[in-house]
């Protein structure tokens, strides 16, 4: 299983947002850092055709992703960043709306929301609105309609944001478990939930991929003369030393 992306560019008007941008994933977790405008997100949006590269291309096995058309979505969880989400449904029944639309009907699509509320640790809550929830819980509900399906590629934006410190150790662990038979890309500010987790890191700075490598790999790069900010060197340091201004 390969997702590839080759020479991909995307602007905005003037700015750059992908500038020549070129990558191969296979199984595994793909920490992704950078400051905000670094593209993070627009590489995701690229992923899922949610909006259209000015150059390049996307394959997954080979086979062009625009190509593939519903096969691909059929083989893509995605949770955004933006937690758009239908306050007035309860979380059953939003997930089940999400299910629907993936094209899941009768007895699967009980079984796949019945697992996935489970899964994020929304069964007690799963007849409540979701309007009502905490940011942390709409990060979960978000997290569990992209489980849906048993995608095989999984796209994370910022998806432990909002949690508490215990439900952010059990849902990064949770993704690391995810990982084994999928390409799960992560995007986060939370450095410790990539360097925990992530077979390889990614930095990207304006558009451009800058570095990719495993964690300590990344740690060993950064000179030893530079003081740590922790004591001892870290992805922190990392991100500081490359994507720091």
């Amino acid at each position: 299983m390969e997702l590839k992306l080759e020479h991909l560019t995307k602007r905005y008007g003037e700015l750059v947002a992908l500038n020549d941008f070129s990558i191969t994933f296979k199984p595994g977790i793909y920490g992704i850092l950078g400051a905000n405008g670094a593209g993070k997100s627009t590489m995701m949006n690229l992923i899922t055709d949610n909006v259209k590269r000015d150059g390049g291309s996307i394959t997954f096995d080979g086979e062009d992703i625009l190509k593939l058309g519903d096969k691909f979505r059929a083989v893509l969880g995605y949770m955004p960043q933006q937690q758009g989400i239908y306050e007035q449904m309860t979380a059953e029944s939003f997930v089940s709306y999400i299910g629907r639309l993936k094209g899941l009907r009768g007895k699967p699509l009980r079984e796949q929301v019945d697992e996935v509320l489970a899964l994020t640790n929304l069964t007690q809550v799963r007849h409540k609105k979701v309007g009502g929830f905490s940011g942390g819980m709409k990060q979960r509900a978000l997290l569990a309609q992209a489980l849906l399906g048993d995608p095989k590629v999984l796209l994370l934006d910022e998806p432990t944001a909002g949690l508490d410190p215990r439900e952010r150790v059990r849902i990064r662990n949770f993704i690391k478990e995810l990982s084994k038979d999928r390409i799960v890309l992560l995007a986060t500010h939370i450095v410790t939930d990539i360097e925990s987790i992530a077979d390889e890191v990614l930095l990207m700075k304006k558009g451009e991929l800058l570095r990719v490598d495993t964690p300590h790999a990344l740690i060993r790069s950064v000179p030893e003369d530079r003081e740590p900010v922790m004591g001892v060197m870290s992805l922190e340091d990392v991100y500081l030393y490359f994507l720091g201004d």
